[in-house]
């Protein structure tokens, strides 16, 4: 049996502009729906104000039931009202709560900064693992690095000024200077 679930504001703000019939419809319908897993039967201002939270609603109730692999099963009873809501509705409340609608894989967190899965394959691209893993250590074990807003497109900035570094070294090596010298000598250069 579910006992909680999360009360985004968005909710409550919703709810404020409901007359108080209205309120009570699309507060009951929503406990319904989170407790009980009933679907709500609403008109009217209610309908609307549960079709505009209907996609966090139901993403809530579908993470308990996968988190939980319990099923909640409706209930006798239910809102009354008109037809069954709607399928989609408008809502920020993944944004608010951090879900997502597939499991993320992270390859790295530092601190406050992830990169996902993703993001190394993008990265893998132009760089090799050994690369993209030292610029991650320098940027964790940089000091000012709650600055940083992406791990992936620092790492990506980072990554790009090694590899001009690497370009621009100049070598010790008798025979590469040899070469060079050479090169330039011939305008190979």
């Amino acid at each position: 049996m579910r006992k909680a679930f999360n009360f985004y504001r968005s909710y409550y703000d919703v709810a404020k502009e409901l007359s108080k019939k209205d309120r009570e419809e699309f507060l009951m319908a929503l406990l319904q729906k989170q407790f009980e897993g009933i679907e709500p039967k609403l008109e009217g201002m209610a309908k609307f104000a549960y079709l505009s939270q209907q996609h966090s609603i139901d993403s809530q109730v579908v993470g308990y039931e996968q988190k939980t692999k319990e099923k909640l099963t409706p209930t006798e009873g239910g809102c009354q009202g008109g037809t069954e809501g709607g399928t989609k509705g408008g809502s920020v409340q993944e944004e608010e709560k951090g879900e997502e609608k597939g499991k993320v894989e992270y390859y790295r967190t530092i601190k406050h900064l992830k990169l996902t899965d993703e993001e190394f394959t993008l990265l893998s691209a132009d760089f090799s693992k050994q690369q993209i893993d030292d610029v991650l250590d320098q940027i964790e074990n940089y000091k000012d690095n709650k600055k940083y807003v992406s791990l992936y497109l620092t790492a990506k900035n980072w990554l790009k000024k090694e590899s001009k570094k690497q370009d621009t070294k100049v070598s010790t090596d008798p025979l590469v200077i040899e070469m060079e010298r050479q090169f330039k000598m011939y305008g190979l250069k």
